[in-house]
């Protein structure tokens, strides 16, 4: 697409390296949300921005392939190291979330987790996610979204625009509205549960938390 940066173009040096810190330290709970979002899933599996493959460890077995999306250099390369060692078999490779390298309904699920803040349109992704899901199957979604507390979407709207935010957290906006693009884009959201995640004060404006399922009709 005109405009869209290629995965050559998808780098992010600093950040990728402070994720993987994070990965290291990752709380309990967020552990848990990963397992949660990934249980009971069958068949082909599309896991977009992967980052280091934080998820590749709780596939469950009945999953016969995962083929895990990741532009970014530093994440994917490790992300290949951890695949290595996954319940599951797992292709990495390098794409961009607007622009997928599949055929219309090549897979029984998508997961998107903790990467739709980031990806360039937001919608021009799920568009494509809704596309490369078969008919009847599903999308599982963990991401941080715009707070329904009045005072904290201030907070995160003024941490967006200023331009700070995006720059340091790799890309990420946190204040888009995931949940109704997720509907926008055409899936029917079947399950869903707020929390608030936030290891630290500094990130309080990614606390607003989002864990579903949405079927593609």
């Amino acid at each position: 697409m005109a405009g869209c940066p290629r995965s050559a173009e998808v780098r992010n040096p600093f950040f990728a390296r402070l994720l993987v810190w994070m990965r290291r330290r990752e709380p309990p709970e967020q552990v848990e949300h990963r397992r949660e979002l990934l249980a009971g899933l069958t068949g082909r599996v599309l896991d977009l921005g992967a980052g280091d493959g934080a998820n590749f460890r709780h596939f469950p077995p009945a999953v016969t392939e995962v083929i895990a999306i990741e532009p970014e250099p530093y994440l994917r390369e490790r992300a290949e190291r951890h695949a290595k060692d996954a319940p599951v078999p797992i292709r990495v490779i390098d794409a961009v979330a607007d622009d997928l390298p599949f055929e219309d309904g090549a897979f029984d699920t998508a997961v998107v987790c903790l990467v739709l803040c980031s990806v360039h349109d937001q919608a021009a992704a799920l568009r494509e996610l809704h596309r490369v899901v078969r008919p009847g199957g599903e999308l599982r979604f963990y991401e941080h979204v715009v707070a329904r507390n009045r005072r904290l979407a201030r907070v995160q709207r003024f941490v967006d625009r200023s331009g700070v935010w995006p720059l340091v957290a790799g890309g990420c906006h946190p204040a888009r509205d995931t949940t109704g693009a997720i509907a926008a884009a055409g899936f029917e959201v079947t399950r869903i549960r707020g929390m608030a995640v936030a290891p630290c004060p500094i990130l309080l404006p990614a606390a607003p938390h989002v864990l579903g399922t949405a079927r593609r009709p």
